[in-house]
Formats: structure tokens, C-alpha cells, sequence
């Protein structure tokens, strides 16, 4: 008589520096685009939880925003999450690149000195490198990380994504799983409608804009035919919903555009988005409404 596999479940948080690909990695590893994903840093600002399941495991992935020196509030909130993470992991996944100074942020590396669960380390974005390069990289990190599981890897062109699923798989604790086996995420519809007009700010404006922006759901009705959404943009200047807005509203007409079609993409419906810009001056210093936008 076959034994019947134990079943392996937990918690996978993925934590680095900005711009390392964390939220390229997540989505790949999860199948599943949950995570924002562009070239500008600080783009993900919440923990977004995606979940893979198996006959005999499940694993939570979480991604997180990437690792920097707090400048107001809003950052702060956004290191809380990456503690959290640390601090609540089953498997931390330490994403760093062929680019970045392998001691930026040292003391996350410090604290990954200590830390009691199992760590693999991905180094990304191999594809831009030599193999010298990156068997140097390598060494330099297995003599920082000693008992980290090390993998060189290209999110970006799926590159070892399986040896590295295989080895967190194996490093999952024996536990039943933690969510019901048809979720793919803690996070609600209305939920990736904001963060898909996010990612939109981010790649349709410059400079400062994308990061004095937050964007609310103000309603989301499910009909038959279509989801209606409507959601306000908040800034924290007129001159930024001037900029936001453009020339006749065209600026804003495109970034609902490419939202409205990501989202039919994403929830396999029709959809009417409707988008409003308010200033708020505030809202990155300001407790309560960042507890509204769901920081604190």
C-alpha cells in the first residue's frame, strides 16, 4: 500500500531593495499578475498575497515593497509590512540582482544572519550578466548568507523558476493548508481595480507624480454584463490633478483606457471605469487617511 504524502503548507515572503524584480518573481512563481510590475522604484506599497496550490501543499507567497530608508509616513507604513514579513515567515525569499551593491541596506542582511526559517536567495536578472559575474555574486552572498539555498535567476525569462519552486516546496512545513484550495489571493476585486489604475500612473507619468498619488475605490457594482468602477485619484497638489488630467482630459482618458482593458483582461468581464482626481495635501503624513488607503 502507497503512504500517503504528508501535506505541506505555509508562508513564503519575498523581501529585497526596489527594482530587483520581487513582484516579476511573485507573478511568475503565482502564474497569476497580482503584483504591480514596472521599471520605477517603490511601485508595490501594499503586502499582496498570492497562492499556489497542490495535491499535497500550498504556498503563500507575499510580496512586499522593496526595502529603503523611510522619508514620511506613507514609507514608514511600507517598512512595517517588510518587518511583518521577516518577523511572520515559514520561508523568507531574498531577491537581489547582478546590479545593486550586494550590501545596500546591510542590516536586512544582518537580520537575515539570524533568522530562524529557511532562506533562499534569488539573484535575478542573470540574463543582463556574464556567468563570471554572477558565479562571483554567488560566492560573495554564500559567504553573507551561509546557510541560504542560493539560485541564480532571470524572473523576467522564467529562468530556474522550477529548481527554485522545488526548493520551497521541500522547505514547507508539514501543515493543512491555511486557505481553500480554489483562492489564488487574500486580496478582493476592488482591490487590483486600484492597484491596476496605480500601475497605469506609474508608466504613463514622470518624476514625482506616481508617488504622490493614491487612488480609492469609491464603487464597484457587479451586473450581469459588466463591473461598473468608479475610482477617485488622490494628489497632493492642483498643479499635480492639472498634470494628472492633461491637455482636454486626454492624459486621464488614456490611463483609464489601459486600465478598463487590463481589468476585463484580469476579471474576465466588461467594465465601466469611471475616474475622478481630488487633492489631498496630506494623505502621505496623515495616520487616518492612511488607514483608510489601508497602510496602517
Amino acid at each position: 500500500m502507497e503512504k500517503q504524502k504528508k501535506h505541506r503548507s505555509g508562508f513564503v515572503n519575498i523581501i529585497g531593495n526596489p527594482n530587483v524584480g520581487k513582484s516579476t518573481l511573485m507573478n511568475a512563481l503565482v502564474g497569476e499578475k497580482l503584483s504591480i510590475v514596472t521599471a520605477k522604484a517603490q511601485t508595490t506599497r501594499h503586502r499582496i498575497m498570492g497562492i499556489v496550490n497542490g495535491e499535497d501543499y500550498q504556498i503563500v507567497y507575499s510580496d512586499t515593497p522593496g526595502i529603503l530608508k523611510p522619508n514620511y509616513r506613507l514609507q514608514q507604513s511600507m517598512m512595517d509590512f517588510v518587518d511583518t514579513a521577516i518577523g511572520d515567515a515559514d520561508i523568507i525569499l531574498y531577491v537581489t540582482d547582478v546590479v545593486e551593491k550586494g550590501d545596500k541596506n546591510a542590516e536586512y542582511i544582518e537580520k537575515l544572519q539570524h533568522i530562524e526559517c529557511p532562506v533562499i536567495l534569488v539573484i535575478n536578472k542573470i540574463d543582463i550578466s556574464t556567468q563570471e559575474k554572477v558565479l562571483e555574486l554567488m560566492q560573495w552572498w554564500k559567504e553573507q548568507l551561509p546557510k541560504a539555498v542560493i539560485f541564480p535567476a532571470s524572473a523576467q525569462e522564467k529562468f530556474n523558476l522550477e529548481n527554485i519552486f522545488d526548493a520551497i516546496v521541500s522547505n514547507l512545513p508539514e501543515a493543512p493548508a491555511w486557505y481553500d484550495k480554489d483562492v489564488f489571493t487574500d486580496r478582493n476585486l476592488r482591490f487590483f481595480a486600484s492597484e491596476i489604475i496605480r500601475e497605469k500612473i506609474f508608466l504613463y507619468y514622470s518624476q514625482e507624480i506616481p508617488y504622490s498619488c493614491e487612488v480609492v475605490i469609491e464603487s464597484f457594482r457587479e451586473g450581469e454584463e459588466r463591473y461598473d468602477i468608479s475610482a477617485v485619484i488622490y494628489v497632493m497638489r492642483d498643479s499635480q490633478k492639472g498634470i494628472i488630467i492633461g491637455k482636454g482630459g486626454q492624459t486621464l482618458k488614456k490611463v483609464g483606457t489601459k486600465a478598463r482593458i487590463d481589468m476585463e483582461d484580469f476579471f474576465q468581464k466588461k467594465v465601466f471605469l469611471s475616474l475622478f482626481v481630488k487633492v489631498d495635501p496630506d494623505w502621505r503624513e496623515n495616520k487616518k487617511e492612511l488607514r483608510k488607503f489601508g497602510y496602517e
